[in-house]
């Protein structure tokens, strides 16, 4: 396709909702670091976003259906890093990355893009979907990077491959019956899993069950629900950086890491209960855009590219937005485009690149009908 052509079927809306949530992410985090008085992450996160577009540019330029042969490849090639992290330094009390001294490394983030990919690749043309039976390889496919990231522990990342994984079997054709079957199946064996989590992961759940709105903060793990609230609600309507602060007591502003897991919080204080509203708006447009891109793509592989990326990024914003206001366990996960961290928004831009790939190029490569069967 000629690059003019391109750039004119490139979905930029999308792109635009992106860009915004970005900036509205680094607001936050510049209010996280002058109220927390440690390092300077707003520069060094405005570095990774440069950083990040050529990664986008290419992921964009390529078309996607080149990755379709390769897709598995590049899946099993990065296992392997799931288990090189577990040697790593325990840091917060978690194996999440790897050390290269001037970047670190969190693999997660790539096999969540891998993943996708891989899942597509399988899932394309499986009328073997209609049977039960046939959800048994795409089941086997998502435990194993699921088991390896809860050894870490990271319980949070862990749990994204759930809803990727039903949402992309749906768009490929699995009927409502069996996906709820295995659903029931999941819970049964789920308190197999309470048996296998850590003590701290097992009082993060916990936590949520014992929540005290009012008073001191009780401490423990209910400390970072408590004061994620108590930073929220210092917003009130518009926001301190209209109205200025409420209150001088720098400890009512403190909070876990607020750049990362609870830039949400940050927001909020920021801009307000209209700014965090308006957020919250935008990124539901910006996942009905693309949720469109994918009802609009004839290509199979195309389509569950877009099912499976949005799924991801819908589901981190649900459970991070969930957890910062109490209504959700605090299990650690990022906000997409707004949360401080290289790997994070590097695997993000790749998988926006990829999504708006998908949205310039939704012709139908081969002859026939997808995701129909007798």
């Amino acid at each position: 396709m000629p690059i003019v052509e391109l750039l004119r079927r490139i979905p930029w809306h999308v792109f635009g909702c992106a860009v915004a949530l970005l900036v509205i992410g680094l607001t936050g985090i510049a209010r996280a670091d002058q109220l927390n008085d440690g390092p300077d992450l707003f520069s060094k996160q405005i570095t990774w976003a440069i950083a990040a577009l050529p990664a986008l540019a290419l992921a964009l330029f390529i078309p996607y259906r080149t990755w379709k042969p390769v897709g598995h490849l590049l899946f099993f090639a990065s296992l392997p890093l799931l288990i090189i992290v577990l040697f790593m330094e325990k840091r917060g009390g978690a194996r999440c990355w790897i050390q290269l001294g001037f970047f670190d490394l969190q693999p997660s983030e790539i096999v969540k893009l891998t993943f996708i990919l891989a899942l597509a690749q399988y899932l394309m043309y499986r009328d073997n979907l209609v049977r039960f039976t046939g959800l048994l390889a795409p089941f086997v496919l998502t435990l194993v990077p699921l088991g390896l990231i809860l050894l870490e522990p990271d319980l949070g990342s862990a749990l994204l491959f759930i809803p990727v994984l039903f949402a992309m079997l749906f768009a490929a054709g699995a009927r409502w019956r069996h996906l709820v079957c295995v659903a029931l199946l999941g819970l049964m064996i789920s308190p197999f899993f309470w048996v296998k989590m850590s003590a701290e992961q097992k009082s993060r759940i916990t936590a949520l069950f014992s929540q005290v709105d009012r008073g001191p903060n009780p401490g423990g793990d209910r400390w970072h629900q408590h004061q994620s609230k108590v930073v929220i609600a210092l917003g009130g309507l518009q926001g301190s950086e209209f109205l200025g602060a409420k209150i001088d007591d720098p400890d009512a502003y403190r909070l876990f890491a607020a750049q990362t897991d609870f830039v949400f919080c940050l927001i909020g204080e920021r801009w307000g209960f209209i700014g965090a509203s308006l957020s919250l708006l935008l990124y539901l447009v910006f996942f009905a855009l693309g949720l469109q891109i994918a009802a609009r793509t004839d290509e199979p592989f195309g389509r569950l590219i877009a099912v499976g990326i949005v799924t991801l990024w819908g589901t981190q914003t649900i459970i991070n937005t969930g957890m910062t206001v109490g209504l959700l366990p605090v299990i650690g996960i990022t906000l997409p485009l707004m949360s401080y961290g290289g790997s994070s928004l590097l695997m993000t831009a790749i998988s926006l690149g990829l999504l708006l790939n998908v949205g310039a190029r939704p012709g139908y490569e081969v002859a026939g009908e997808p995701f129909q069967f007798e």
